[in-house]
């Protein structure tokens, strides 16, 4: 650390740190971040804790078993509420990545759809879907990674958008990120809604195709965010701003499309994802398939890791997640409005940003 950065940047509380993610794409600033020394730079040693769910993530969080996390963005309003399993107070003063997800359907069931589809009986997927289950008389099951996601706020839209009813015409289960195609495989669901890369994973084994890509049912869905307790922010926000510091770094050399290649290769280690770096790059380049067959199309803004309407917590997207998410409790929240301007902290993200200007841009690996 340059002694200008001692200067601008006041003393951490804590060194040593804990933070959790899950084998997925867009856990890349965390990983980058390590593997680029950026955390080293703010004086920090991290261990990067690999986790199977989100709830399991949460917990630790809550329990003080890890310092901060990467996180589903609707979590922190949603556990600080006390709807999502356990009540802790969290907060986010940093969205670590929008988009990212898509919807993926079994092999045979999409098969199906993209016939009735090209014989211009449907107009989309989820229409063809729709027919399926009222010609047959079959109802779906479909999963996502948790109740309070901006995935089942994806999946509930796109169905809604075939006037499929999700909480009545289907079965909605949660399945961890990782457990997704295995699941597929095995018959247990019919399809999912998930964030890459186990989308592409499904595509290039043959196991489904996708039927709709998340940024194409809503464009800028806030994804996952740098979490902490309210607790630990009180007690640590030192060290709070210089994880922030480091984290967008991490995400601004995420937006440079050169690095892509590279971050592909460190997800890829065994450390991390533990998957090919093959399955990681399409999602970071915006180049994917929908289908094994299929070739690779263009798919603008897939993933996004950089900017202030990327990066900054958003009070206005953060109250609609809490009013759809809700939705599924069956109990409107008494005050939206404050309980997102505890959990959503972009004065948090302000105060970060002057800090980025004693740093030059991280240089990709050799």
């Amino acid at each position: 650390m340059n002694d200008k950065t001692n200067h601008e940047l006041p003393v951490p509380e804590k060194e040593n740190l804990n933070l959790g993610y899950l084998r997925l794409t867009d856990a890349a600033p965390l990983i980058v971040a390590q593997e680029l020394g950026l955390f080293t730079q703010m004086g920090m040693s991290v261990s990067l804790h690999q986790e199977i769910s989100w709830a399991n993530a949460r917990d630790k969080l809550a329990a003080g078993n890890l310092d901060a996390a990467q996180m589903l963005a609707p979590l922190p309003a949603m556990s600080t509420l006390g709807v999502s399993g356990i009540r802790a107070p969290i907060l986010t003063g940093l969205v670590l990545s929008k988009n990212g997800n898509a919807i993926t359907l079994s092999q045979p069931l999409w098969a199906e759809c993209q016939s009735l589809r090209d014989r211009g009986e449907c107009a989309s997927i989820a229409e063809a879907l729709a027919l399926v289950m009222k010609t047959r008389n079959l109802s779906f099951t479909f999963a996502t990674v948790h109740a309070f996601s901006t995935h089942t706020v994806l999946l509930r839209r796109w169905l809604r958008t075939a006037g499929i009813d999700p909480d009545r015409d289907i079965r909605l289960i949660v399945v961890p990120p990782v457990q997704m195609v295995d699941s597929l495989r095995s018959g247990v669901i019919d399809g999912y809604c998930v964030g890459e890369p186990w989308n592409t994973v499904a595509v290039i084994g043959g196991l489904g195709g996708i039927a709709a890509m998340g940024v194409d049912v809503w464009s800028g869905a806030p994804e996952k965010v740098l979490a902490v307790s309210e607790e630990w922010h009180r007690v640590h926000p030192n060290t709070h701003l210089r994880l922030r510091v480091a984290l967008l770094r991490a995400c601004a050399w995420l937006a440079c499309r050169e690095n892509a290649t590279s971050a592909s290769r460190m997800l890829a280690a065994p450390e991390y994802l533990n998957i090919p770096a093959s399955r990681i790059l399409p999602s970071l380049t915006g180049c994917l398939r929908d289908h094994a067959t299929s070739a690779s199309t263009g798919v603008p803004n897939f993933h996004l890791f950089y900017g202030d309407e990327v990066n900054r917590p958003q009070l206005a997207e953060t109250v609609s997640l809490i009013n759809e998410c809700a939705e599924l409790t069956g109990k409107p929240v008494a005050d939206t409005q404050t309980l997102a301007e505890q959990v959503c902290r972009p004065d948090l993200y302000d105060a970060t940003l002057p800090h980025l200007k004693a740093f030059a841009s991280p240089a990709a690996p050799k």
